[in-house]
């Protein structure tokens, strides 16, 4: 995935969130789902509905659309996925490595993200929060960047190395 995590917004659309609805309503664990769920952890980062269904599609796997989507939005709901928005509407979903809140480094190149804790950031949202007299205050703060892997083939490219 290149150059394609650039921009995005982390947060939920109000699509993503009536699936999360309907996907809490349909709690069984089917095969397909498993099979989603598979296919997204064995996807390494950020991902589409689409590409994914795409992935299944050619496995043959039988498994429609809307099942997909039905799927991801049940995992991020859950917490056992990351979801980004792009600026085109389009959701992302990761599988989530980390259970409860915490935020992410994703390369804008290859879309590669590692989760983090953030502790001053914690500190510095309720701080603010409680400042301009706001409570039960809430975040999303993921960090942009270049990883290793990518700029050394930026700088091989370039003729650095």
């Amino acid at each position: 995935m290149r150059e394609a995590v650039a921009g995005y917004r982390v947060t939920p659309s109000r699509f993503t969130e009536r699936l999360a609805r309907l996907a809490r309503m349909v709690q069984r664990n089917t095969w397909q789902r498993e099979r989603v769920r598979e296919a997204l952890s064995g996807a390494g980062g950020f991902v589409s509905a689409q590409t994914l269904h795409a992935t299944l599609r050619d496995e043959n796997t039988g498994i429609g659309l809307a099942t997909v989507y039905r799927t991801l939005a049940g995992l991020a709901a859950r917490g056992d996925a990351d979801s980004l928005q792009s600026p085109e509407g389009e959701n992302l979903f990761r599988a989530c490595e980390t259970r409860g809140h915490h935020h992410h480094l994703i390369c804008r190149s290859c879309g590669k993200a590692v989760e983090i804790a953030a502790t001053d950031v914690e500190e510095w949202a309720q701080r603010t929060a409680a400042q301009h007299g706001f409570s039960e205050a809430e975040h999303v703060v993921d960090i942009f960047g270049i990883c290793t892997d990518c700029a050394r083939d930026r700088a091989r490219e370039r003729g650095d190395e």
